[in-house]
């Protein structure tokens, strides 16, 4: 891939495959007119400056998350790293059917997420911030896709918790009363249809006649509507369709540039409240330097820790993180069961997260919530990504 240097270039251009390759930077007439427009009113200093830009549209897309100028910029700016990240992922999984454009969609879907969860004064950059949830997301939906391709409908039943199963029923729009037929038809399945113990609960076949006449019978026995077998068989069908639709749903591309040369100016539609915000971020830029030296301190508050602890958790780490092995990879590299290793792994991280939880209380004096070490828990992953990827 071309790296992109010039500013205009990096906020408003996207990746475009050929044959499941990068193939060119295609530009967005609109959003390279808004970034023109934006550094012929910006104090020189600031005008080359990567990280002020991305700082500046987050900004703007707080004040205004309703108008697409802003997120639409920030999404060009992550090209990048979704492409490295896709490409890295899809490497990894070498046995897996979906390609590396495949990946980049599944990732770049996922925009709108990242500007939600990210936070500059718990956050290294929204860029860090950004690869470690491509990487997150596009692992868990090769996980759960895989799942959903190797099980059959009624081992996809079987499986399913009631949870995602209601979720899957509302999203595809079923009224209240179908949901709750098809729900209760689910549950019937689940207590008269009990895989044997040598069988494989992916692989179920359909119930046989005695099992169905047994939901048949339970179905109707709890509802005020007296329904066939092949009705219910039906009602299961489209349940197992609603589940796969849920699970794996079609990403619409966020990849193809909008707009052309006669698109509006959406800086003429917002007089004013760009250069207010910008003012802003230059006065925040005036704050990089306390943050700089917070991160400072973080990294060598984690680096201790990691230090300190046991030279096997050390060891599970540089595995897991540097040269990115699975969990059961490492299990046979240590000669140790996978459960195993999942434990030391997570009280690895839980070292981790408390030094840096007793830190923010010690130094930056805030008190410890839940939703707080939820954003420290991203942030560590973020870290230990980076600081194993630099060794």
């Amino acid at each position: 891939m071309q790296s992109r240097k010039d500013i205009i270039e990096i906020f408003s251009t996207f990746v475009q495959f050929t044959s499941d390759r990068f193939g060119n930077w295609a530009i967005d007439s609109k959003l390279r007119r808004s970034m023109q427009n934006c550094l012929n009113r910006t104090p020189q200093e600031s005008v080359d400056s990567e990280s002020f830009w991305a700082l500046y549209w987050y900004k703007f897309w707080q004040v205004t998350e309703t108008q697409p100028l802003a997120e639409e910029h920030l999404t060009a700016y992550l090209q990048e790293s979704c492409y490295w990240v896709s490409q890295k992922t899809v490497t990894s999984f070498a046995s897996t059917q979906y390609q590396l454009s495949d990946c980049f969609q599944i990732a770049i879907s996922q925009v709108e997420k990242i500007f939600q969860g990210f936070n500059p004064n718990h956050s290294f950059t929204l860029k860090n911030y950004a690869t470690t949830i491509f990487s997150n997301s596009i692992r868990e939906t090769l996980r759960q896709r895989h799942e959903v391709d190797i099980c059959t409908d009624w081992g996809l039943l079987r499986k399913i918790t009631k949870k995602r199963l209601l979720e899957s029923l509302e999203t595809a729009g079923l009224s209240p009363s179908e949901v709750s037929a098809y729900v209760l038809a689910w549950e019937c399945l689940k207590t008269c249809y009990v895989p044997s113990p040598t069988g494989t609960s992916r692989q179920l076949p359909p119930p046989d006649l005695a099992t169905w006449n047994a939901i048949f019978l339970s179905y109707n026995s709890q509802s005020n509507q007296q329904v066939n077998p092949q009705t219910l068989e039906k009602w299961l069908l489209n349940t197992a369709k609603a589940i796969r639709k849920y699970l794996y749903p079609t990403h619409n591309s966020l990849n193809t540039p909008k707009g052309g040369d006669d698109s509006l100016e959406w800086l003429d539609n917002l007089p004013g409240l760009q250069q207010e915000s910008l003012v802003n971020e230059i006065i925040a830029q005036e704050e990089a330097a306390t943050r700089n030296s917070q991160q400072s301190e973080i990294n060598l508050v984690l680096i201790t820790t990691i230090s300190e602890i046991e030279p096997q958790l050390q060891q599970i780490l540089q595995l897991y993180y540097r040269q990115q092995l699975t969990q059961d990879k490492i299990a046979k590299h240590l000669e140790m069961q996978q459960y195993t290793v999942s434990r030391r792994l997570k009280k690895a991280q839980e070292c981790l997260l408390k030094s840096l939880a007793n830190w923010s209380r010690d130094t930056l004096h805030i008190s410890i919530t839940s939703d707080l070490l939820k954003n420290m828990s991203i942030v560590m992953e973020e870290w230990l990504q980076n600081y194993y990827s630099r060794e």
